[in-house]
């Protein structure tokens, strides 16, 4: 589902991404500005909580992302499940992007130490 991003979203590209036992973490490049905040912030509190903040926001691709994946699994008869947030982070430099990336292709050499790891 993550390859199918771009073809849903435009001005998206994917960059690096690991499915792991209890989370996914990936980069998602975005050619154009785009709204980054999440559909409910802080200041929401109180507010309409469902209100239409676009199309090619960050989250909507990761909200669409998440419905996707949650039906493929229903389909298979998979269990699934989310939490209601994620966190993104702007990369503001090539550097941050590789140490970040670097850090996305070597988490799975970490599961062993995460505080969900079940042997």
């Amino acid at each position: 589902m993550w390859y199918e991003i771009p073809k849903h979203h435009e001005d998206v590209e994917l960059g690096e991404f690991v499915v792991m036992p209890n989370h996914v973490h990936g980069i998602i490049l975005l050619n154009k500005p785009v709204v980054t905040g999440h559909a409910l912030s802080l200041q929401d509190v109180g507010k309409n909580r469902f209100q239409h903040i676009g199309k090619n926001t960050i989250s909507s691709i990761v909200g669409s992302y998440k419905s996707a994946v949650t039906k493929y699994a229903n389909r298979l008869g998979l269990p699934n499940g989310w939490q209601s947030r994620f966190h993104d982070r702007i990369i503001s430099d090539a550097d941050e992007y590789d140490r970040i990336a670097e850090y996305i292709i070597k988490n799975p050499e970490k599961w062993f130490i995460d505080k969900f790891y079940q042997d």
